[in-house]
């Protein structure tokens, strides 16, 4: 395996690249397609035209940065084509209410990225085994009664506790939203 100084001298792979960049703003960008289809499935249809479309278009991407931006842009038009293939579907949202929630939506992808970061910042704070129990808490695979069990607790008791955690990641989120600490 190569030195990691020996890696910078090397060209960037542009696949590497992109997954690396597509990793970073998936949840995002899954967030934001997730408030325009009603549907989870649906979601995952469009998520993955849009990984699609992204992948066969980066070569034109000139800023890494604006990848975030530039990934909405392309969900948006992937939104819109969705909406006409599910036309026929009672659950569709109107063209103009869809395109009203996609303009909002890419406009608040910045905002939704430093609340994912401070929310980060703020678990980080928290007493080691808070932190651990908020994270397993929301976790895929995780019940609450399992964890409750695991943790010798009532499920009430866990409730509470985790009650206390989002409290605390709250008020921490506020104040570092606001700009203290």
């Amino acid at each position: 395996m190569a030195a990691e100084s020996d890696r910078k001298d090397e060209p960037v792979d542009p696949h590497e690249a992109f997954l690396r960049l597509w990793l970073q703003h998936e949840p995002e960008l899954r967030a934001f397609v997730r408030s325009c289809c009603p549907k989870t499935q649906e979601a995952d249809d469009v998520m993955q035209e849009v990984s699609v479309a992204a992948l066969r278009k980066f070569s034109t991407l000139d800023d890494h940065a604006a990848f975030g931006p530039w990934a909405c842009l392309i969900a948006r038009y992937e939104l819109l084509s969705a909406r006409r293939r599910f036309a026929r579907d009672r659950l569709v949202l109107a063209e103009d209410v869809l395109e009203l929630l996609v303009e909002e939506g890419s406009q608040e992808l910045p905002l939704r990225q430093r609340q994912l970061k401070v929310l980060d910042q703020c678990i980080e704070k928290l007493p080691r085994e808070r932190g651990e129990l908020a994270l397993a808490a929301y976790g895929r695979d995780t019940t609450i009664r399992e964890m409750a069990r695991q943790l010798k607790r009532t499920e009430g008791s866990l409730y509470q506790l985790l009650a206390r955690i989002r409290m605390e990641l709250h008020r921490c989120m506020t104040l570092a939203l606001a700009g203290g600490d």
